[in-house]
């Protein structure tokens, strides 16, 4: 678990980790450099899960050895699917991280939504929907490896 009390917004109790897998974790299939190892971090800390329509069909073989936990979703109608499973999880205790239209309604139902711009960019919707808007994923990994960040960004 990871806790973090941010001044004049709230007391974060995070569980889990939701993510996106293409244009969020990967560019074009393929796992981004770094990513492995901060998931691997992050681990014992959080229950780790991605879910993903699996685009490129890489997604579980790419992230064979990390302990997480991979959801296949239908590639209609992922939006309502990825919001269903952080509600499942207790959306309360999720941080969702992602960078897609499709991303949009988990980050904006999670307790810690951030939206990645990354090689594939994003979808507007979901940086509007996020709490907070990292320049790559290595860096919205970061923040929560080093939750002190959270509270610079989030204070009030």
């Amino acid at each position: 678990m990871i806790e973090i009390t941010i001044p004049g917004h709230a007391t974060l109790r995070l569980n889990h980790l939701v993510l996106d897998y293409n244009g969020t974790l990967a560019c074009d299939g393929t796992l981004l450099a770094g990513v492995r190892e901060r998931l691997i971090a992050l681990a014992p800390r959080l229950g780790v899960h991605v879910i993903t329509a699996d685009t490129f069909g890489t997604a579980q073989a790419a992230l064979t050895g990390i302990p997480c936990r991979v959801k296949l979703t239908h590639p209609v109608g992922q939006d309502v699917d990825k919001l269903e499973y952080i509600v499942q999880l207790g959306r309360k205790t999720v941080a969702a991280i992602g960078n897609g239209r499709n991303d949009r309604l988990m980050l904006q139902a999670a307790a810690l939504g951030i939206a990645v711009i990354g090689p594939e960019c994003a979808a507007a919707e979901a940086l509007a929907a996020a709490d907070i808007v990292a320049p790559n994923i290595l860096a919205a990994l970061d923040l929560l490896l080093n939750p002190l960040r959270l509270v610079a960004t989030l204070r009030s």
